[in-house]
């Protein structure tokens, strides 16, 4: 059974990260300088734009990257960045089938601990500490995937009834909370400038 997810704010878009690791892992990937929804709106997209409903990661490392960024950049375009995300997405797929037969799952499927999925998140490519933190909290909060010590490896995102990330939006009060907390870091950042 799929968890129900509600980071994209859409249905569909939302149902397929719910039963798609590869496209919640390519919508963490998509997730910086544009907003949550239209990030993890993005696997829907393209899963559209190619025709398919799911994503697969041996048929996106099979494809022309050129041809892939084109694909991306369609108004309306996937991401701000729609040629650097495309070249990102293209080597996170080529990484997946190259170190696991092109499962995400199987980065996690078999790891004894939490530390060990971390170290494997952050060896993904355009997976740094943050945000593979935060993927390992959205696993153990909305996937059920919880290894020993997951909640000490994601840090501060594994927290029980946090609102800091995308691991803890569950709706759309959740994601206003998140919001929140995002724009008091930034605004507190920059009273300390």
């Amino acid at each position: 059974m799929s968890p129900e997810i509600h980071l994209a704010q859409q249905p569909e878009a939302d149902e397929l990260l719910g039963r798609s690791p590869l496209a919640l892992m390519i919508g963490m990937l998509l997730d910086q300088q544009v907003p949550m929804e239209w990030a993890f709106t993005g696997p829907f997209t393209i899963a559209e734009r190619l025709g398919k409903n799911d994503l697969d990661a041996r048929e996106i490392a099979a494809l022309d990257p050129e041809g892939f960024a084109a694909l991306l950049s369609r108004k309306p375009a996937v991401h701000r960045y729609p040629g650097s995300m495309a070249k990102r997405i293209h080597q996170l797929c080529r990484y997946l089938v190259a170190e696991y037969d092109g499962d995400p799952t199987a980065l996690w499927s078999d790891a004894p601990s939490g530390p060990e999925v971390l170290g494997r998140l952050l060896a993904l490519p355009g997976f740094g500490r943050q945000k593979a933190q935060i993927f390992l909290a959205l696993l153990g909060k909305q996937y059920g995937v919880r290894p020993e010590g997951w909640r000490e490896a994601a840090g501060a995102y594994g927290e029980e009834r946090a609102h800091r990330s995308a691991a803890d939006i569950t709706g759309p009060e959740s994601l206003a909370r998140v919001r929140a907390h995002k724009q008091e870091l930034k605004r507190a950042a920059k009273g300390a400038e």
